[in-house]
């Protein structure tokens, strides 16, 4: 045991100015396939995919590579990093708190993948399966493959069938809240649809610099079907569903060295997107019908100049610009009869630009300082169903300090002003037939939530691989984004809405344990908690709540073990589950998914050859879902007792196996 841990000691190079490398050594016991698999074992790094909001600058992750921030915004960095081969990485540095000529993307710490530049092929080819509980199979093939150095290529694919283990059959009940009885009802579901994609990417050398081209295309069309059986009837309601998504993205990186400490990087993206939903609701009190077809563009164009005036301080000028576009229409019939509803046909156009200056000083040995300042200005038009005209614009500046009093000590503190940003879909008229939220309306007239935010952060390293991070994070919100009520001559309708201000408070531990010293050769444990309050009055009644939403607590715990003597590689992953609370004028959601346990096992019987096997959702976890529906306004003194609508669904084991080949090491 004491030569493995010199090993893996030897394997890490020593802290440097708030930066830790990890080698290919680092990983060898696990024998990692993709750099995903690699990313997955940094000490007190947790993957950050970013946020699907419109413009590059502020949907950033936590991962860079080759120092760049991906041109992509549909791809995730998790299945960016699955593409590229273990063999290829060089190696991955982890930068704490930020360093000189990094941008942090907004993040206090970045995992930056440097890859190897020998122009070999790689590739791999996987045969994935998957058995559900009712017998039900399905399956996917994915290839992917690389090459090339000053003219670089990649590509990859997935073509196969999906599901969702979310829902199960499961039992239902309807009643009051006071106790009275009402109707219990046996539940079947089965959802499941094609899926495909397609990525691409060359790079080249131009003019200088160097371009990088992406592309991208995804097809799926998941259905949904839920069948209803009243236990003392037979009477059955039905419930079909049929999603279809789909995106095209075409991307260009272009980075070029103007001087020794001078670099300009210019971005371009474009992508479509669609969403179509066809649902279908039949009982025997009639038939309901809601359907949703939706188109958003989204155009970028970006432009940063980087310098680095010494090896301590760096900064960067830049600005970006885009143009979105969303055209949706959405119409409720029932029983043939349609139904107006607000924001049912809209067509939404945005131009915005931001500008913004980063500068990053290492004070000393001990010290680094990083901080930024964006301008962001917004023209927003909406057209259709409601017409509405307005200009948006705010200044956010962040600022963080790291001190570092030891190699493996580092405190971290953040403030910053955070402006969210207005989600096109609640723009437009969206909903559900088959549960008590039903169909909300649209409501282009929301304004965008700001909150100052404080944050401070403890990170102690520990046993070459091991961490422990604290986390506390304080923000006071203006304008909280939630639901409230529109009046229409067709009714009244729940819509989001600017519900005034409120407070979020945060605290979270991340740990990485390694069990050598434990007894435990190759172990390690991993895993984080989280503990969320927050607080806004409710505009229905007056009273303080919970902002909706917030899950209050959050967890989950992964055990590994590398046995590198018998090519196997073992594990154990429980995550905590969730539970959420949704509030309407005149009704309550409650949501809760429960704790759910996975093993597996990966064999390697040579080694461009990985076999794996996992158990999914071993104790078949239950999603519950709890409405409270008043008759007015909710306010219990007032509208009496709520309607309640209670559904409980499991889902059953699943079984997953997966045969890989890799080729060009």
């Amino acid at each position: 045991m004491i030569g493995f841990l010199l090993a893996q000691a030897a394997a890490v190079a020593p802290v440097t100015q708030g930066v830790t490398s990890y080698p290919p050594a680092f990983f060898a016991a696990q024998r990692p396939a993709s750099a995903k698999e690699m990313v997955a074992r940094l000490p007190g790094f947790t993957l950050d995919d970013g946020s699907s909001v419109r413009g590059f600058e502020g949907a950033a992750g936590n991962v860079l590579i080759d120092g760049r921030r991906p041109s992509s915004k549909s791809d995730a960095v998790d299945e960016l990093l699955e593409r590229i081969p273990a063999a290829k990485v060089e190696r991955i540095d982890v930068i704490r708190g930020g360093a000189p000529g990094v941008d942090m993307q907004g993040k206090s710490v970045i995992a930056n993948v440097v890859l190897r530049r020998d122009g070999a092929v790689r590739g791999k080819i996987e045969v994935e399966g998957f058995q559900v509980p009712d017998d039900r199979r399905f399956g996917a093939l994915k290839f992917e493959g690389s090459g090339g150095d000053a003219r670089a290529w990649e590509v990859s694919g997935l073509y196969g069938r999906g599901f969702s283990g979310l829902y199960g059959d499961g039992v239902g009940q309807t009643g009051s809240s006071d106790g009275s009885p009402g109707r219990e009802t046996r539940i079947h579901t089965e959802s499941d649809g094609p899926l495909r994609q397609f990525t691409g990417a060359y790079a080249l050398p131009l003019a200088g610099g160097r371009l990088r081209l992406d592309g991208r295309a995804y097809n799926d069309r998941l259905k949904f079907e839920e069948d209803t059986v009243d236990v003392a009837s037979g009477a059955a309601d039905a419930y079909d569903e049929l999603n279809r998504d789909r995106t095209r993205e075409v991307g260009a990186n272009y980075t070029r060295a103007l001087s020794a400490r001078t670099t300009l990087e210019l971005v371009g993206l474009r992508q479509v997107t669609g969403f179509g939903l066809l649902a279908t609701s039949t009982s025997p009190g009639g038939r309901e019908t809601f359907d949703v077809d939706r188109t958003t563009r989204e155009t970028i164009a970006r432009a940063v100049l980087k310098q680095a005036w010494s090896s301590a301080f760096s900064g960067e000028l830049g600005g970006e610009v885009a143009d979105n576009r969303l055209r949706s229409a959405s119409a409720l019939a029932v029983d043939g009869a349609p139904i107006p509803l607000p924001g049912a046909d809209v067509l939404v156009r945005e131009r915005r630009a931001e500008a913004f200056a980063k500068a990053s000083w290492r004070i000393s040995a001990a010290w680094n300082l990083d901080g930024q300042v964006r301008y962001e200005r917004s023209t927003v038009r909406a057209a259709g169903d409601v017409r509405l005209g307005k200009t948006l614009s705010y200044v956010k500046p962040r600022l963080v300090a790291t001190w570092s009093p030891r190699p493996a000590t580092q405190v971290r503190l953040r403030a910053e002003r955070e402006v969210g940003q207005l989600d096109f879909d609640a723009f437009v008229a969206s909903g559900s037939l088959n549960n008590a939220t039903g169909v909300t309306a649209g409501n282009p007239d929301l304004e965008p939530a700001r909150a100052w935010v404080a944050e401070a952060a403890v990170e102690q390293r520990f046993w070459t691989r091991g961490s422990i991070v604290f986390t506390a994070t304080h923000a006071e919100i203006q304008g909280v984004v939630d639901r409230g009520p529109v009046f229409t001559p067709a009714g009244v309708f729940d819509r989001p809405a600017n519900i005034g201000d409120g407070s979020r408070d945060i605290l979270r531990v991340d740990l990485t344990l390694p069990l050598e010293r434990l007894g435990v050769a190759g172990g390690q444990l991993k895993g984080f908690v989280t503990r969320r309050w927050s607080q806004v009055d409710d505009p229905t009644t007056g009273v303080a709540r919970r902002i909706s939403g917030q899950r209050p607590v959050e967890w989950e715990v992964k055990l590994t073990q590398d046995l590198p003597a018998r090519n196997l590689t073992w594990g154990a992953e429980l995550y905590g589950g969730y539970q959420n609370t949704l509030y309407r004028f005149n009704a309550v959601d409650k949501y809760k998914l429960d704790p759910f346990l996975m093993t597996y096992v990966e064999w390697r019987p040579r080694p461009d050859i990985n076999l794996r096997a996992e158990l999914e959702n071993i104790t078949k976890r239950g999603y519950r879902q709890t409405n409270l529906t008043f008759s007015g306004l909710r306010d219990v003194e007032q509208a009496g007792p709520a309607r309640l609508a209670d559904r409980n669904y499991h889902f059953g084991r699943i079984l997953y196996l997966r045969v890989r080949k890799t080729f060009g090491g």
